[in-house]
């Protein structure tokens, strides 16, 4: 799955981003100022959405450092700057593409692929639909359903869930749970994790009565097991 930073400031446009490039089928790293957005394009990136405006660090000082540093990951740019000479700027330091606020979210998916098929990135698949027995984990409906019945899932608890599933029987560490899921940019600790796993199991495992199959990893994080 071709992963994609998300720098923006703004959390209500960040979040739509999210959804629809989630919906799509790409995994999302999120980034709410300019050294967070330079971190997880160092790490984790095979394309950037890059904010203009971010704060500390702004969207073309980030992508300046990047190709200052060899990185040739394709980056999208945001602005509310409608001016010429900004976009101009902005291509020439190593933009792949230019979008201006207000946006549509159709436009930044189309965007996004056009570029990625540029790049010769792997197109992305369908939507994951994972069934482990009476579980489903409907990506493209966002729902977890137990014996057909949606569940109820929270986006965050969702999100935690289909991460740690999609790497059935594969151990993932608390803090990469808090980088793949909450974002570069959160500022809790790894008990949020924690806290995470216990409303999942009571939700799927006790209250549905299925096998356990959130596994504590002990002193590392956690593993979904294997059907």
């Amino acid at each position: 799955m071709n992963r994609i930073v998300v720098a923006e400031d703004e959390a209500a446009i960040r979040e739509l981003l999210v959804h629809h490039l989630g919906r799509e089928g790409f995994a999302c790293v999120e980034a709410a100022d300019g050294p967070t957005a330079l971190r997880a394009a160092r790490t984790s990136a095979d394309l950037m959405i890059l904010d203009v405006g971010l704060p500390v660090l702004d969207g073309f000082d980030v992508l300046r450092t990047l190709r200052r540093e060899g990185r040739e990951l394709p980056v999208l740019l945001l602005t509310a700057r409608a001016d010429e000479i900004d976009r101009v700027v902005g291509l020439e330091i190593g933009a792949d593409d230019y979008v201006t606020k207000p946006f549509s979210p159709r436009e930044i998916v189309a965007r996004v692929r056009a570029i990625a098929r540029r790049a010769g990135m792997a197109p992305q698949s369908a939507p994951t639909l994972l069934v482990f027995d009476r579980l489903e984990i409907d990506e493209a409906a966002r729902e977890v359903r137990v014996d057909g019945s949606d569940v109820g899932l929270k986006p965050r608890e969702f999100a935690l869930l289909l991460e740690l599933a999609s790497n059935a029987g594969i151990a993932l560490s608390r803090s990469t749970l808090l980088q793949r899921v909450w974002g570069f940019d959160f500022e809790g600790d790894e008990r949020t994790v924690d806290v995470h796993v216990r409303r999942l199991r009571l939700k799927i495992e006790e209250a549905a009565k299925l096998p356990p199959l959130l596994q504590t990893v002990h002193g590392f994080g956690y593993k979904f097991a294997r059907s």
